[in-house]
């Protein structure tokens, strides 16, 4: 518990620091400090008490919605926004000397100060002891009206920049306190914490969190891993209709659409929102924001690495039941340590994709390459977030096919079999040699 306060104190302190340079900067501050800032500047009060003021207009919301179910724990957000609000203040004066005068200056201190609140924020999760009560609020609102809690800190973010409009304009007749830096905060804050929380994983060891083991089922002691086939592809190479022949040849079982009802059953998405959303990240600018701003809290996860947990389970559960073939969805990587994992890339040219997808997908024949690459970048993208690993590195698979040499997937299928080794495809036979065992005592599926 000490090294908790001790981090999430030194968190406090790193983002008033964060909050001081962007003040300095004179850039604009980021959102949850633009009306503190512009309020500043009309009445008699600091940064750091109308920070708490604000705030603690944010833990009353907190208790209006929950009553009853208030705790100590929500309370403990007020003791940690005091220590914020005074180190504010605090920061504010170990800098005041610094009035930078050119334009470069100013946006190195405003860089600066998002490094350093984002390094704050990511120290505060941390420690996962309390939040601020802004954060706090989003997140009672969200469990409360079952909304997502990146759409309700967006919408926060903007209402409180709305309210510094106004108020900049009504009280001082100018624009103060939101500029490019506000807009940079924005963007850049929540994407710095999530990229501490990518890198940095020794302060979970100090602070006794521990990294959480991958959820691989417990198999009966002596029994074998069932075989896996992994079928990875670039979009139209026609890996779908590859490992459906090889999962009938192996009379084994096959799963890539299927994995959307079963995922649709486990996690309470919605099949269309599934088949929508798996295997890519969020495209535009605004669902980008909506995704960093889960890097605020400890105990939300955005929707798509909720998606990709619960296919990951679903994943390792199927394979731990029988063999099969699975197309897509990082499976590869999912199952890198079942040594009965057999794990192929499918490629193909340009003009052989284009044409299995207008010729099979129904695809209008405009499709480019260029749509084609766009799509394959998105699954590359997708499973360097999730896993860590280059989608396109052949060191990856075992084995690498271009589906434009073969006449069909029959011939790639066969291929495909004829390369699995026979420790992988028939290990109890491997393990005994000297016995003799019929063809029809061994199967694929041994």
């Amino acid at each position: 518990m000490s090294k908790r306060i001790f981090v999430a104190v030194a968190g406090l302190v790193s983002m008033a620091f964060g909050v001081a340079f962007s003040v300095k900067a004179n850039l604009g501050v980021s959102p949850v400090s633009c009306i503190p800032y512009i309020y500043s500047l009309k009445f008699n009060f600091t940064v750091g008490e109308l920070t708490i003021l604000l705030n603690m207009i944010f833990a009353l919301g907190q208790f209006l919605i929950l009553r009853k179910k208030y705790t100590l724990l929500h309370l403990l957000q007020m003791l940690a926004v005091i220590i914020f609000g005074y180190c504010i203040d605090m920061a504010l004066y170990v800098i005041g000397g610094i009035n930078p005068t050119t334009y470069v200056v100013q946006m190195g201190l405003c860089l600066l100060g998002c490094l350093t609140l984002s390094a704050g924020i990511f120290l505060l999760v941390k420690a996962n002891l309390t939040y601020l009560p802004g954060d706090g609020f989003v997140v009672v609102v969200a469990d409360t009206v079952h909304t997502g809690f990146g759409k309700l800190k967006v919408a926060l973010d903007c209402s409180m920049v709305t309210v510094g409009l106004v108020s900049s304009f009504a009280f001082l007749h100018r624009l103060e306190g939101i500029r490019e830096g506000t807009v940079i905060a924005a963007l850049l804050v929540g994407s710095l914490v999530k990229f501490f929380n990518t890198r940095i994983f020794w302060i979970d060891g100090w602070l006794g969190n521990g990294v959480q083991e991958e959820d691989i089922p417990l198999l009966p002691e002596g029994m074998e891993q069932p075989l896996v086939v992994t079928i990875s592809r670039e979009y139209g190479s026609g890996g779908h209709s590859i490992g459906q022949v090889v999962a009938r040849k192996l009379g084994i079982d096959f799963y890539d659409r299927e994995l959307i009802d079963i995922t649709a059953a486990k996690s309470g998405f919605t099949p269309e929102y599934i088949q929508e959303n798996e295997q890519k990240l969020a495209g535009s600018l605004l669902d980008e924001l909506y995704m960093n701003n889960y890097a605020y809290v400890q105990d939300e996860l955005p929707p798509s690495d909720v998606l990709f947990l619960v296919q990951s389970k679903i994943i390792r559960d199927i394979c731990s039941r029988g063999p099969c073939v699975i197309v897509g969805r990082c499976a590869n990587f999912i199952l890198k340590h079942n040594p009965r994992c057999f794990n192929v890339f499918v490629h193909a040219s340009e003009a052989h994709r284009i044409a299995r997808i207008v010729n099979e997908y129904g695809v209008d024949e405009s499709v480019s390459g260029k749509k084609l690459e766009k799509l394959d970048r998105e699954r590359a993208k997708y499973c360097l977030e999730y896993t860590g690993e280059d989608w396109r590195d052949s060191t990856n698979y075992h084995l690498a096919l271009d589906s434009s040499l073969y006449d069909s997937p029959e011939q790639i299928a066969d291929r495909i079999i004829e390369m699995i080794p026979e420790d992988i495809l028939h290990p109890q036979a491997e393990a005994a040699p000297s016995e003799e065992v019929s063809s029809k005592e061994v199967s694929p599926v041994a």
